[in-house]
Order: C-alpha cells, then structure tokens, then sequence
C-alpha cells in the first residue's frame, strides 16, 4: 500500500446546477495563478489527472517551435537580417 503524500488535497463534489465541481483552496489557485474566469485544463495523467493553468497543445506547439528555431538557428539569423 502507498503511503499518503503531503501534496495530495481531499476536495469536496458540489452540485453546481445540473453539473458537478469543486472549490479549490486559496493556495491552490494561487499556486496556479488564476483567477476567476480563467480556464484550467485536467489532464490525463499516469495515476489519474493532473491540474494546470496552461493549454498543453499550446505547449505542445511551442516545444515544436522551440525545436525547429534550434534545427533552423543559421536561417533563421539571415531572416531576421
């Protein structure tokens, strides 16, 4: 059996109309830097989900960008001339 991590939280399900949610702590939405109105994005993760602020195709996007400006760094430096 695993033992219990300090990280993990115990959020509670509320109806919210015909719907399901949960509040976050203070500190978590501080710790993901958002505020109300600003969207979260539930991932898929290897032991359930994971939480987070940012889009992960738009990472997945500027990880693809960051690949090609390193690749293309000679060209891209005559471009920028």
């Amino acid at each position: 059996m695993n033992a219990p991590t300090e990280h993990v939280r115990k959020l509670k399900l509320i109806k919210i109309g015909n719907s399901m949610g949960v509040i976050l702590p203070k500190d978590v939405i501080a710790g993901l830097r958002v505020s109300q109105g600003d969207s979260i994005y539930l991932n898929d993760a290897p032991n359930g989900y994971s939480m987070s602020a940012t889009d992960p195709d738009f990472l997945a996007a500027m990880e693809a960008a960051e690949d090609i400006m390193r690749e293309d760094r000679d060209i891209l430096a005559v471009l920028a001339r």
